[in-house]
């Protein structure tokens, strides 16, 4: 075969694949699309990837297709996202938890900067400090503080899971505070809320999406938002420096993401489909009720935010001494 044969033969699959990519983007999805939630059902990520996938049925005309694969701090599910087909049919709805998890578990068979491609963040819902009213007498955060301080380790708080924003946010807490609490981690934001609604734990750190529901009812009592703002669901509670917690700022953040390997174009046209969720009423109303404003990072920037989270959790977790039993 002559060299010209072969640059024409070069040529015409370089066309070819020019043209199928757009085809492939005009065509998909063409059957149900799985999103990988790495917590069990009832949780924080529940609350915001459910509705995503609702108002993206709509959009795509296919269904969205929520697998629950708790476990590990959320490492279990994000490990099976990570090894899925990257064909565009299985995207992961990871936390702020997976920024966390390098620091803590030095044998991940994942990358989440690597091994994903960033879709956007979907939701970014502040943590809240909530206790148990029936067990916990404290209704501020000094009165708490004072409680613990007089109490070491009496006191026990629920977490969804080790490494997770749950539970980095109780170290934070106990390291300004000078407070000992102790820690009983869950596989899951929903198994924790449950339990600490039931009064089988005191307290809980908790991202204000799953808590809302449980405050605005008196179920829970909230002593402190950690913004720097005070959040529109729950605007009686004041935020963790008006509360006397300076710096004390947690927000567990939610997103999208593919497996690496995912075609490009469909990669765009996920984004630009969930983009058009987030502006959607329906959507602004529920995330506003779940405390959550509206998110607006994506792309590139939104992989540029993971990085930086991975730092910045990454030092938390030395400061405090974080170890996994």
């Amino acid at each position: 075969m002559t060299t010209r044969r072969h640059l024409m033969i070069a040529a015409a699959a370089v066309s070819l694949a020019a043209l199928a990519a757009p085809a492939q983007a005009q065509t998909w999805p063409a059957r149900p699309i799985t999103f990988i939630v790495p917590f069990p059902a009832g949780g924080g990520t529940d609350a915001f990837a459910r509705p995503l996938a609702a108002q993206l049925d709509q959009q795509l005309g296919q269904r969205i297709i929520i697998e629950n694969r708790g476990g590990a701090g959320g490492t279990v599910g994000a490990s099976a996202a990570a090894k899925a087909a990257p064909d565009g049919y299985t995207f992961f709805v990871g936390a702020a938890h997976h920024a966390i998890a390098p620091a803590l578990y030095p044998r991940l068979d994942y990358d989440i900067q690597k091994d994903f491609i960033p879709i956007a963040v979907i939701a970014q819902p502040p943590q809240v400090i909530v206790v148990h009213p029936g067990k916990v007498q404290a209704k501020t955060v000094a009165e708490l503080v004072d409680y613990a301080r007089n109490n070491p380790e009496k006191l026990n708080y629920a977490s969804a899971g080790n490494g997770t924003t749950h539970h980095l946010a109780g170290e934070l807490f106990q390291i300004s505070t000078k407070t000992r609490l102790t820690h009983v981690p869950y596989r899951g934001a929903g198994p924790a809320l449950q339990d600490t609604v039931a009064g089988q734990v005191d307290l809980l750190f908790d991202g204000l999406g799953s808590s809302a529901a449980q405050i605005q009812s008196g179920a829970l009592r909230a002593l402190a938002v950690a913004a720097p703002s005070r959040s529109e669901a729950v605007p009686d509670v004041p935020t963790a420096k008006e509360a006397g917690l300076e710096g004390f700022e947690v927000s567990t953040w939610y997103a999208l993401w593919a497996p690496k390997g995912t075609p490009p174009e469909i990669v765009t046209r996920m984004r630009d489909e969930v983009q058009k969720v987030l502006k959607t009423p329906a959507i602004e109303a529920a995330w506003k009720k779940n405390g959550s404003p509206m998110p607006n990072l994506a792309g590139d920037d939104f992989g540029k935010f993971v990085t930086a989270e991975v730092e910045r959790w990454g030092k938390v977790v030395k400061e405090a001494q974080v170890k996994l039993e």
